[in-house]
C-alpha cells in the first residue's frame, strides 16, 4: 500500500497595521479598520440635523420647493421624504440601508439611522453607521392659510333660485352634508335668495357643480375674472364664478303648464301639483291621477312658473267625499300614480263657516281624506292669478280648488318629535321671520313623504322625550326609530363633556 500524501492547504498570512501594529488580513490600506476610521470619515459633508416642516392643520411635511404630503410617522412615505433632503449631500458615497430610530411622538424629532459605503485609499472600502436628526419645525401651508383667512377664494357657486320659500335649499343642504361636499369650502355665506361657497381650488368648484346638476334640476353659467400675469412665466390667476340657477319650482307648488309640454307628457292637464322635487320636477295631475317627470333640459326649453307660495294656502273642511274608481283615461295619456286615490269632494273654508258656500273639485287625497279633515288648498274661484298659459285656458277646464295636502296640528306634531338634522355652519346675512315657519314645512314634507327622506341623514334627538297620549294620535305620519342615526358626540367616548382619556 502507498501512502499518499495530502495536498497542502493555503493558509493567508496576516499583515501588521502600519499605524497601530495590530496584526490583521491584508488589504489595499494597509490599515485596521478603528485607524481608517480615524483617518477617513465618509460621512463628512452629510448634515447630521435636518430641519423638516410641519403644518399642525392639515398634518402634511413639506416636500421643497411647494408641495405638502400627507405621511404617517415611521412610514416608507416619511422615509423617502427624509432621504430627499440629504439625497445632495450623499451623492459620493453608497446608501445601504436606512431606517428609523424610535423617539417620543410629541418630543417633535425624527431619528433616521443611515448606513453608507465609499471606497477609500487605494480601493478599500469602508462602511459607516451614522445618525441624522431631523427636527419638526411648524410652517402652515398655503392651503390652510387660505382656509384661515376666510376672504381668500379662487374660485365661488353661487347657487340661487328664484322663489318665495327655501324648501329645495332645506333639502339640498341635508344633500350636501350627506356626502360630505361642505368640508372642501373656505367660507359658506346665505344671502336673501341663495346660498354661496367659496373654494380654495377651480376643481373643488366644479365638484360641487357637478353634484347640483345630478341632484336638482338647474342650469349653470361661468365666468372667471384675471387677477395676476406673470409674463415671464406665462402664468394666469384667475377668480372663477359658476353661476347655479335651480328650477323656480317647490314641492306643494300649483303650476300651469304649456300646452306643448302638457301634450307631450302624455297628454295631461295643464293645471298639475309639484310632489316631489329631486333630479327632475315630479308633477300629479289632480283629474286623472297622471304623473309626469320634467329635467332640468326640459324645464328651460319649456319653462313656467308657481302660480302660488305657500302663503296663499287657504284651509278647508272636507264636507263630502266621493271615490272615483276605474276612471278610463284618453288615447296617448301617460303613467297614472298607484300610491295616490282619486276622489271627488265638497269642501268648505274654515273661515267662511258662517255661510253656505262650498266648493266642488276632484283631488289626488282620496286615500288620506274622510269627512271633516283639514286640508290646504290653493282656490282659484276667487283668486287673481297673472299667468301666460292660465289665462290662454278655457274657463271650465279650471278647477274651483286645488288640494295640496292634509293639514294636521302643529304643535302636537312639534312635540312628538323625537328627531333632528344637522346643519352646515355659514355666515347669514339676514334672518326672515318666516324661516322658521319653512323649516317647519320642510320637517313635516320629510315625515310625510318616505322616498324624500332616503337621501337626508335623520339623527334621533336624546334630548327629546316624545309624550304619548291616546288623545295626540291624529293619524299625522311619523318617522320610526329605524329610519334614525345615532349622532356621534365627543362626551360618548371619552366621557363627561370632552374629558381628556389619558391618565396619569
Amino acid at each position: 500500500m502507498e501512502y499518499i500524501q495530502a495536498p497542502a492547504t493555503s493558509s493567508q498570512g496576516n499583515i501588521l497595521c502600519c499605524t497601530c501594529g495590530v496584526p490583521i488580513p491584508p488589504n489595499p490600506a494597509n490599515m485596521c479598520v478603528a485607524c481608517l476610521r480615524t483617518q477617513v470619515d465618509i460621512s463628512e459633508g452629510i448634515p447630521k440635523q435636518v430641519t423638516a416642516h410641519f403644518c399642525k392643520q392639515c398634518e402634511r411635511y413639506l416636500q421643497p420647493p411647494a408641495t405638502w404630503v400627507q405621511c404617517a410617522l415611521e412610514s416608507r412615505e416619511l422615509l423617502a421624504l427624509c432621504l430627499k433632503k440629504i439625497k445632495s449631500s450623499m451623492t459620493k458615497v453608497r446608501l445601504i440601508d436606512a431606517g428609523f430610530l424610535w423617539t417620543e411622538p410629541h418630543s417633535k424629532r425624527i431619528k433616521l439611522k443611515v448606513t453608507i459605503q465609499k471606497e477609500v485609499m487605494n480601493g478599500a472600502i469602508l462602511q459607516q453607521v451614522f445618525v441624522v436628526e431631523f427636527v419638526i419645525q411648524y410652517q402652515m401651508c398655503d392651503d390652510c392659510h387660505r382656509v384661515e383667512a376666510k376672504d381668500f377664494w379662487k374660485a365661488v357657486v353661487q347657487v340661487r333660485q328664484k322663489t318665495a320659500h327655501k324648501k329645495t335649499f332645506y333639502y339640498l343642504e341635508q344633500l350636501i352634508l350627506k356626502h360630505k361636499l361642505h368640508q372642501n369650502s373656505l367660507n359658506i355665506k346665505e344671502i336673501h335668495d341663495g346660498i354661496d361657497f367659496y373654494y380654495g381650488s377651480k376643481q373643488h368648484a366644479q365638484k360641487m357643480v357637478d353634484f347640483l346638476q345630478c341632484t336638482v334640476p338647474c342650469r349653470s353659467k361661468t365666468s372667471q375674472r384675471l387677477i395676476s400675469h406673470d409674463i415671464h412665466s406665462n402664468t394666469f390667476n384667475y377668480k372663477s364664478t359658476y353661476s347655479m340657477e335651480i328650477v323656480p319650482v317647490c314641492k306643494d307648488n300649483v303650476v300651469c303648464l304649456p300646452p306643448r309640454l302638457a301634450q307631450s307628457l302624455g297628454n295631461m292637464g295643464q293645471v298639475c301639483v309639484c310632489v316631489r322635487v329631486t333630479s327632475t320636477i315630479h308633477l300629479i295631475d289632480p283629474n286623472t291621477l297622471q304623473i309626469a317627470e320634467v329635467d332640468g333640459n326640459t324645464y328651460w326649453r319649456n319653462p313656467f312658473s308657481s302660480l302660488c307660495n305657500p302663503r296663499q294656502l287657504e284651509e278647508f273642511i272636507v264636507m263630502d267625499i266621493d271615490t272615483i274608481r276605474d276612471q278610463k283615461l284618453g288615447a296617448g295619456a301617460g303613467m297614472r300614480s298607484n300610491k295616490h286615490t282619486l276622489a271627488e269632494v265638497w269642501v268648505q273654508k274654515t273661515s267662511e263657516m258662517d255661510t253656505s258656500q262650498q266648493y266642488h273639485c276632484r283631488t289626488f287625497l282620496g286615500h288620506l281624506l274622510n269627512i271633516g279633515d283639514l286640508v290646504m288648498g290653493f282656490d282659484f274661484a276667487n283668486s287673481n292669478v297673472n299667468d301666460e298659459y292660465l289665462n290662454k285656458m278655457n274657463p271650465h277646464h279650471v278647477p274651483d280648488v286645488v288640494l295640496i295636502k292634509k293639514s294636521y296640528d302643529r304643535t302636537r306634531r312639534v312635540k312628538r318629535r323625537n328627531w333632528k338634522l344637522q346643519e352646515m355652519p355659514r355666515d347669514r346675512e339676514g334672518m326672515d321671520t318666516d324661516d322658521e315657519r319653512q323649516y317647519q314645512d320642510f320637517l313635516e314634507d320629510l315625515e310625510e313623504d318616505e322616498a324624500l327622506r332616503k337621501n337626508v341623514n335623520i339623527y334621533r334627538d336624546a334630548s327629546k322625550i316624545p309624550v304619548e297620549s291616546d288623545t295626540d294620535d291624529d293619524g299625522a305620519p311619523r318617522i320610526s326609530l329605524m329610519e334614525m342615526l345615532e349622532e356621534l358626540s365627543l362626551s360618548d367616548a371619552t366621557g363627561g363633556d370632552g374629558a381628556d382619556m389619558m391618565t396619569d
